[in-house]
């Protein structure tokens, strides 16, 4: 329903205090807003996250290269709290001017490479591995096509149905309608395709694969946006959740979820990854363990 109170001004102010859950957090301005250096690691790629649907998507290729045997894939993760505003650091913008993460730099050749956008990292490992992209000209861009498909329409469902149905501070009819309608479209679109082949871009799995499952799977499993699980009806995608039981269950994509994961279960959250070991060894749950840091729930 509309609200009958509101009437936009002239010209628009910004109000720190109309931003809801995340009014901390969010402002119409782009730079450094604090001077903060970020770590770096010994191995080639750091990479700066959060495990969010699109941070998780970066975990996912190097998760999946280091899978398939390429050790040159080898990266520190560094935890990126947004929360606590550390997109804004100066640190965080000289490798990301538009403060989201993932973002990444590339130590490997003579002069380091920053990449950022979830998207851009995906393509710039694919390519520099030769892996998850296929050269075939109709198959890449088949995979391409997807990926974007992906990336564009991110926001319709984060943005758009997750913020207005899960986050805003008043509830409305018309937003939630408004992109509860295009989130089912784009399920449908992704289950159509998945009658078809056995993975987005046919049947291979790529990084169009990659990058879309950490948006479209925690809502076959009712893991994101509250009851959005049912209030869209999830489960009339069964293609969709066939597909998203698949990609989701690759030893990789299991690993890449626990990567600066800062949520759920300690054992699931690893929040900095500098070795395959620490996998087993420097979860939230083993350091609580070692009484390294305290329980969250203490």
């Amino acid at each position: 329903m509309a609200d009958p109170t509101y009437t936009p001004p002239e010209v628009w102010t910004f109000d720190s205090e109309s931003g809801g859950r995340f009014a901390n957090i969010n402002r119409p301005t782009a730079g450094a807003q604090s001077e903060k250096e970020l770590p770096k690691g010994e191995h080639p790629h750091q990479l700066y996250s959060l495990a969010t649907p699109n941070g998780v998507k970066a975990n996912v290729i190097f998760e999946e290269l280091l899978e398939a045997g390429h050790s040159d894939a080898e990266y520190d993760a560094w935890l990126i709290n947004i929360s606590e505003g550390a997109q804004f650091t100066s640190g965080f913008v000289d490798i990301n001017p538009n403060s989201k993460i993932p973002a990444m730099v590339d130590h490997s050749g003579d002069t380091p490479v920053r990449v950022f956008e979830s998207g851009a990292i995906l393509m710039h490992m694919a390519e520099k591995f030769g892996k998850f992209l296929p050269t075939d000209r109709a198959a890449r861009a088949e995979t391409l096509s997807w990926l974007f498909w992906q990336v564009g329409s991110a926001p319709f469902i984060g943005g758009g149905f997750g913020h207005f149905y899960a986050y805003a501070p008043e509830k409305y009819e018309y937003p939630i309608n408004r992109y509860a309608m295009e989130t089912k479209r784009l399920f449908d679109v992704a289950n159509n395709r998945l009658k078809e082949t056995q993975f987005l871009a046919g049947d291979e799995y790529t990084i169009a694969d990659m990058a879309a499952a950490p948006w479209l799977a925690p809502f076959t499993t009712g893991d994101i946006y509250n009851e959005a699980k049912t209030f869209l009806s999830i489960h009339e995608y069964e293609a969709v959740g066939r597909w998203a039981k698949e990609v989701m269950t690759r030893p990789a994509v299991k690993r890449a979820r626990m990567v600066n994961r800062s949520f759920g279960d300690p054992a699931d959250q690893l929040h900095e990854r500098h070795s395959p070991q620490d996998f087993e060894t420097n979860t939230l749950a083993k350091r609580i363990e070692r009484g390294e840091v305290e329980s969250p729930e203490s």
